[in-house]
């Protein structure tokens, strides 16, 4: 059985942000057991904690950054890998600045000052995430896949194809993560740019304080002004990259990721893919089920009743914005009597109702002391773009837009796997719940 680790002893890393360039100092406490890695703003009022987790993921490009509410921590990706190597389960990381320092642009120095604490074990047991079954996302050319593995490690193998370019065209590289050879052998690779992608990123101002020397930049020659430290550093530094973006899972990811051109954004949508599954699993091991809210508790909370009821169980919430639910849509459905014969499909109306209903469950939570029921207003941006038929499984998705006095407004989605059946942006009235 595997435990728990932390660090020994407190840590400090001083340096500047890779993008912004701002002084930052980091800070490294040992973290309770069963806390995960945490992170803390301390340069804000009222120091905000940010968990290393999904749900705190901020849109970012070409880096990995996380907030809660208004306030950020930027560039966090370098410093989680080589926590993941280390083998580090809680950890406290302090930040007085809003980005991460990255000295010489790559998690070598990360890991020389974490090693510098000490690894020390805990007493519970390692919660880690075992990937049983197959999950892949995609975005344009760039692919990756999260495949079960029998070796019980994290095993990545990582395709780099930057076609023509003749300082880098295609790399390809397989790694098993262990301590010791990512300290030599993947902490050191550095952050690359283009050429072009460098002079673009200082002109907005980015960057200004990194000269060649400091920051991996390649035109068709090679680097400029500066030298590999592997003949396949970039592909390297994509699996560093990929690493500490795991982390976000919340626990150790066990199995084989294959990634085909793959970059922040893809990576963080197989994050979130998989951070869903170990808070299902987490559901299903305390409670026996999935479900945040089965039907029993959704019956008390929406007045609808058969066959009119839409919703099986809800399986995700966050906070008082987003919700997920479930609809399996069976063969004995009433609807599909007239609906056709013969060719059996949900009605349109229905899976939009479907998606009013699920927002109400979120909206009655956000209005449960207001002694206010919202009542549909209208439907806008209706579009159906996928036939739902028996047998299909409907992920009713609704996002809260705007909360006002008088009215609500959320965005909602009906998926079928990885594909719209089904999108609308629907209003709510909010009434005084005696007037109903």
């Amino acid at each position: 059985m595997k435990l728990q680790k932390t660090i020994k002893d407190e840590v400090k890393l001083v340096g500047k942000g890779l993008f912004g360039g701002q002084d930052a100092t980091v800070t490294f406490r040992p973290g309770p057991e069963d806390a995960g890695i945490v992170f803390v703003r301390t340069d804000v009022a009222n120091a905000v904690r940010i968990p290393a987790i999904a749900p705190s993921i901020a849109e970012r490009s070409r880096r990995t950054s996380i907030k809660k509410g208004d306030i950020s921590i930027e560039t966090v990706e370098h410093c989680l890998a080589a926590v993941r190597a280390l083998e580090i389960d809680n950890l406290t990381i302090e930040v007085e600045g809003p980005e991460l320092p990255s000295p010489d642009c790559s998690s070598a120095e990360y890991v020389r000052i974490l090693k510098s604490a000490g690894v020390v074990e805990q007493k519970n047991p390692r919660k880690e995430f075992i990937i049983h079954k197959a999950v892949s996302v995609s975005a344009a050319d760039a692919t990756i896949y999260a495949l079960p593995d029998t070796d019980g490690d994290l095993n990545i193998t990582y395709d780099l194809d930057y076609g023509a370019h003749p300082a880098i065209g295609r790399q390809v590289f397989s790694y098993r993560v262990t301590p010791e050879s990512f300290e030599t052998g993947m902490a050191p690779a550095r952050t690359f740019l283009l050429e072009p992608e460098a002079r673009e990123f200082q002109a907005r101002g980015l960057g200004t304080h990194l000269g060649p020397s400091e920051i991996l930049v390649i035109d068709s020659d090679g680097p400029v002004k500066n030298a590999y430290r592997f003949p396949n550093e970039c592909v390297r530094h994509k699996i560093v990259d990929l690493i500490g973006d795991l982390m976000l899972v919340g626990r150790p990811v066990l199995g084989r990721i294959v990634a085909y051109k793959s970059g922040h954004a893809l990576n963080q949508q197989l994050v979130r893919k998989l951070y869903e599954a170990v808070q299902q699993q987490e559901r299903v091991d305390r409670f026996g089920t999935d479900a945040i809210l089965d039907i029993r508790r959704i019956q008390k909370i929406l007045p609808h009743r058969y066959p009119f009821l839409l919703v099986d169980k809800i399986i995700e919430v966050e906070g008082d914005t987003r919700i997920k639910g479930v609809k399996n849509v069976t063969f004995n459905e009433q609807f599909f009597q007239g609906h056709f014969p013969g060719t059996p499909v949900m009605p349109g109306v229905l899976i939009v109702e479907a998606m009013a209903q699920v927002s109400g469950l979120l909206f009655a939570q956000r209005l449960e002391h207001t002694g206010k029921l919202a009542m549909l207003l209208s439907m806008d941006s209706v579009k159906l773009r996928k036939p739902v038929v028996p047998g299909d499984q409907l992920i009713l998705i609704a996002e809260t837009v705007r909360l006002r006095r008088r009215t609500a407004h959320c965005k909602c989605l009906a998926m079928v796997g990885d594909v719209v059946a089904a999108e609308a942006e629907i209003k709510f009235i909010l009434v005084d719940d005696e007037k109903v």
